[in-house]
């Protein structure tokens, strides 16, 4: 397999006020996504159910998305066909509507659904690598900014005071959804700095600055998915200098995993010992064998999309799982437990031929697309470990599943297709 090297950067795109327009647009949607105007404005306590804001704040980011699709409807449908398992996701999770044990639900979540994805692929059809990487990279830029601001200007707002008193959270409700996300940041910001190299000194401060977030959070889960996306990044950078590097760095890479699975199934608990959790997880086991208990009496089609959680009769699935972990969960902890639950063996296929594809494409790209390369394939190798402990897929109004369809959308859809 040839490599690619990548070419000379792009020459520099003139800034009209269009181009400027489409991506404050793209900025607002995801800004909106991310999720965090949540706690400083409705406080840590509010739910979707009991929250009219929840409902209806998501609103502008789907319009964002209809009206970037209208300006490319064209580049938009190839996008989305390139990407059948997508299509065929999205269509089991609506068909769930019809065996739903919460219907109303299941219809309001995969309308949610719907749009959110649409978002991901729009941006997919409207911005070459370079470009998407400083749309989302100015997302985090304001993210990061702003969290800065609620730690030291408003701790009460930014800093955990119970749990984890003096743990930063940032904008989120605990600290791993903040060291989470910039986790995912500094992949993002990296690319964004390695593909425009012109402002690589803007996007590599605003990395650093990921990185401080991260580590104030004191969440070492954080900090494990941070250097899986350093080492990510190294392998690309390693991988693209030339057949023989990219032979060593695949064979490199392949020995980590081997090794690193290795060391956690033989030494569980020197593991467990260094990331400050106990063999449960922090009770996910428990949740994962609760779930499962459940799954078996509905293992094809599931308990319809979403609507198992969202649950308060005190008789459903959502009330045993509850009673068989012992406590009362929002969800799976596992991207593909969570698709079972909801959608069955069905839905857990379509998830994971969707991903497959999107893999697949993704280590293509090391070799052969720079882009590519450097802004997907770190951010699904972190959203890839993540997923085992979160259910980040196929989620509604979400930052991270928003990005995941951009880049996996993306990476089928080349460079030489957009018009800017």
């Amino acid at each position: 397999m040839s490599v690619t090297h990548g070419a000379a950067p792009a020459a520099p795109v003139r800034l009209t006020f269009p181009r400027i327009a489409l991506f404050g647009l793209a900025v607002f949607a995801l800004l909106l996504y991310s999720g965090g105007w949540e706690l400083p404005v409705v406080g840590e306590n509010a739910t979707e159910a009991g929250s009219t804001i929840l409902r209806v704040a998501y609103l502008p980011a789907y319009a964002a998305g209809f009206a970037l699709i209208a300006l490319r409807p064209g580049a938009s449908f190839r996008v989305l066909i390139r990407q059948p398992f997508l299509l065929i996701l999205l269509a089991v999770a609506v068909a769930s509507t019809f065996w739903s044990v919460n219907p109303d639900q299941t219809v309001r979540r995969c309308f949610a659904l719907v749009c959110t994805t649409l978002g991901g692929a729009a941006l997919a059809a409207r911005f070459r690598w370079p470009r998407l990487a400083e749309v989302v990279g100015a997302s985090f830029a304001v993210l990061i900014v702003a969290c800065f601001v609620v730690c030291l200007a408003v701790p009460r707002i930014g800093v955990m005071t119970e749990l984890f008193p003096g743990a930063w959270r940032g904008l989120w409700r605990e600290k791993n959804g903040l060291g989470g996300i910039m986790a995912f940041g500094f992949c993002i910001l990296s690319a964004a700095a390695l593909l425009n190299p012109r402002r690589a000194r803007l996007w590599w401060t605003f990395a650093g600055l990921a990185v401080v977030l991260v580590l104030m959070s004191t969440s070492k889960t954080s900090l494990v998915s941070l250097m899986l996306g350093v080492g990510a990044i190294g392998f690309v950078l390693v991988a693209r200098r030339g057949p023989a590097a990219g032979a060593a760095a695949t064979w490199a890479g392949v020995t980590g995993v081997v090794l690193l699975t290795a060391f956690i199934l033989f030494a569980a608990d020197v593991f467990f010992a260094i990331l400050g959790k106990d063999a449960t997880l922090t009770g996910r086991t428990k949740i994962w064998a609760a779930v499962m208990r459940e799954v078996q009496d509905r293992p094809w089609l599931g308990y319809g999309y979403q609507a198992v959680w969202g649950d308060k009769s005190g008789w459903g699935p959502f009330a045993w799982i509850s009673k068989n972990a012992g406590f009362q969960a929002q969800h799976a902890h596992n991207s593909w437990l969570e698709q079972w639950l909801g959608m069955g063996l069905v839905g857990v296929i379509a998830w994971g031929l969707f991903y497959l594809q999107t893999m697949t494409l993704a280590v293509i790209a090391v070799f052969r697309d720079r882009g590519g390369a450097l802004l997907a394939f770190p951010f699904l190798v972190v959203y890839s470990l993540v997923a085992l402990t979160e259910s980040i897929a196929v989620t509604y109004n979400d930052f991270r599943w928003v990005l995941f369809v951009a880049f996996a959308t993306k990476l089928a859809f080349p460079d030489r297709e957009v018009e800017a």
